[in-house]
Parts: structure tokens; sequence; C-alpha cells
């Protein structure tokens, strides 16, 4: 029988925190060396410290729940990119199957395009939160204790060096609680949600059980509809615990804009924009915002970098549209109103179009 190594790379959303950092403390309590992004690596440093993290490990464990494979049709999404990596270097794959996560559900299959499809292969544990230390017990006595026959490649200092500092960080974290986990389970209902009222009962739920979480704050803002005072309130909560979240000063502009603020929601889109400036959309809104100040030209230089970012944004073709006939630019109108169309043809074009989250 060959080598068995202790070395683990914990790949997840950023929703589903509170399970990487329990499943983290247990592996590191039973003697695994484990690389997990606690604090969040900028993007400048994911080919150095993330890639080569997971190619210095012999197991590789993927947290799967119902929303998040979502963003993984897009070619640059991180945690596609991790997955494939693991894939391209045969590491032991484990995916741990939360809160009712089905590779059969509609909805999964679409998302495993690619190499991606192979991961519907391999032997998933479901970890349900009221038995998560059996759980544990069996990922690390059975699906952990495997040996690797591929080659594992030494991560580079700097790479050591991160992997160093994430540990010491995430040890330092208080034990993670039951009631931590099963408010991931609820907001990962709401996410599921259809209905509006579901929606805010699963986030309500998840923030009894988890005070400082900060997306269900966020998604029970956005999920309160036609309740602006009461939106604000969730943002402004979600704001408090998390000054530097892009996300709830974002949506925070929106409800602004929606309540009359243009001064507050030029605010805010501009604090997310600052933390967050590769987002299409808060460049798109703050440029209505400051057309709806009069502010044509700066306006218009949203849109523009709007559409660079995401060359295939309909609503931001039509926002600029109608700043270039306010500036009596018809022809840049009309065109910008044709690429509107051709995008998305069952939307018309003339009125200005937030991006609502």
């Amino acid at each position: 029988m060959g080598h068995i190594e202790k070395t683990v790379f914990i790949s997840y959303r950023r929703t589903n925190f509170s399970w990487a950092l329990a499943i983290f403390q247990n592996l590191t309590q039973n003697g695994f060396d484990v690389f997990f992004d606690y604090t969040g690596i900028n993007s400048g440093d994911f080919e150095s410290v993330i890639l080569e993290n997971i190619k210095a490990r012999a197991h590789f464990v993927v947290l799967l729940t119902p929303s998040a494979l979502e963003r993984c049709g897009e070619p640059g999404d991180w945690l596609r990119r991790e997955i494939e990596t693991a894939l391209e270097v045969k590491r032991n794959i484990i995916p741990l199957m939360l809160e009712n996560f089905d590779f059969g559900a509609p909805g999964i299959g679409s998302q495993l395009t690619g190499d991606l499809e192979a991961l519907k292969s391999y032997n998933g544990l479901r970890v349900p939160p009221e038995y998560f230390f059996e759980a544990m017990g069996r990922l690390r006595d059975k699906y952990l204790s495997v040996p690797l026959d591929a080659v594992l490649h030494p991560a580079s200092r700097s790479a050591k060096r991160a992997a160093v500092d994430q540990q010491a960080a995430a040890a330092s974290a208080p034990p993670v609680q039951e009631k931590e986990l099963t408010a991931g389970e609820w907001f990962e209902r709401g996410l599921s949600a259809v209905d509006l009222d579901e929606k805010l009962r699963c986030y309500s739920e998840a923030i009894r059980l988890k005070p400082d979480y900060t997306n269900a704050w966020i998604n029970r803002g956005v999920a309160r509809e036609g309740d602006l005072d009461g939106a604000l309130e969730d943002f402004n909560e979600a704001i408090r615990l998390k000054p530097n979240n892009a996300t709830a000063l974002y949506n925070r502009g929106i409800a602004r804009s929606d309540k009359g603020d243009p001064d507050g929601a030029l605010q805010d889109y501009s604090e997310a924009i600052r933390l967050k400036p590769d987002d299409p959309a808060a460049f798109s809104n703050r440029g209505i915002a400051r057309k709806d100040k009069g502010d044509l030209d700066g306006a218009l230089e949203d849109f523009n970098e709007a559409i660079r970012l995401k060359p295939d944004y309909d609503a931001a073709f039509n926002n600029r549209g109608i700043a270039r006939k306010a500036k009596s630019d018809l022809d840049g109108a009309l065109e910008d109103f044709n690429e509107a169309i051709r995008l998305k043809p069952e939307r018309r074009p003339g009125q200005s179009r937030k991006d609502d989250s």
C-alpha cells in the first residue's frame, strides 16, 4: 500500500464559510495539514497561492450546496478553476454534499460542463449539521485514508508562506457551532425558494440562528420587494457587520435610489466600485445616478466602463443610449438602442434600467 498523505485543500464558496471553517477545525485537530482560504486571497495572487497549494496537497475537498455551482459556467470562476486544477493534477477529490445538494437536481447538470462533468463520477459524502462529527469521522477514516499515486508539486516559498498565514488566521477562530451550520441550510433554502415570503422566512431563520450572517441580511434586504425601509434596515445591518462589503453597499445604493436619494445612491455605488472595481453593474447603476443629477459626462464615463467590462451588457447600452440622447447625440443613441435590442430583443429600450442585485 502506498504512502497516505494528510494534506488537504478545501474548495468552497464564501457563502459556505462556516462549513469550510468547521471542516478545517476538525481536520486540523486530527493531524491534517489543511489549506483553507480564511481571509480571502487577492485575485492577483490566485495563480501563485491557490493553484500551487492545490498541486502541493494530496486531497481536494470541495463543498457543494445547491447554489455553489451557479457561477461555474463562467470560464474565469474561481471555484471552477480550482476543481479543474484538481482534476488536471489527479488529486483525491471528495465532494462534500451539503444542504440537500444532489447531482441529479434540476439545474446542477447544466453547470457541470466541460471538464467539470467528471465531478459527478466521484464518490461524495453527505454532511448533515446534526451528524457533522460522524460525517467528519467517515471523511477522515475512509475518504482521506487512500494513497495518492499522482506526483505532488512542491509549492513556492511565497505560496507556502501564504498557506501558513491562512492556517494561523483560521486557527484563531472560535469553534463553529451546529446552529451556524443549520443557518447555512436555511440560507440555501432561501436561495432556492421562488416565493418571496418563503425567501424572507428562510433568511430570517438564518439570521436568528446566526445574527452576524452578513449574506443573509443582504439577501433578505433584496427579497423585501416594495418594503424599501425594511430593505434599507437590512443593508445597513450588513454594512455595520462588514463595512467593506461591496455587495451590501451596491444593494443599499439601489434602495436609496428607489427612495429618491440620488446622493446617497451615488455615494454607495462609488464605494462599492472602490472595493470591487470590476463590477459592471455598479458602474451602470452609478451612471444612472449621475444622469439623474444632471452629470451626463460622468454618466457616459460609467456606461462606457460598464460596457468595457461586459461587452454584452444590454442594460448598459440602453442606459448609454438615453444619456447620448440627452446630449443630442441621436446617432449614438440609436446605435446603442439597436445594440440593446440585439442583445435582449424582449426588452424595450428608452427607459433607464438598474440591475437589482
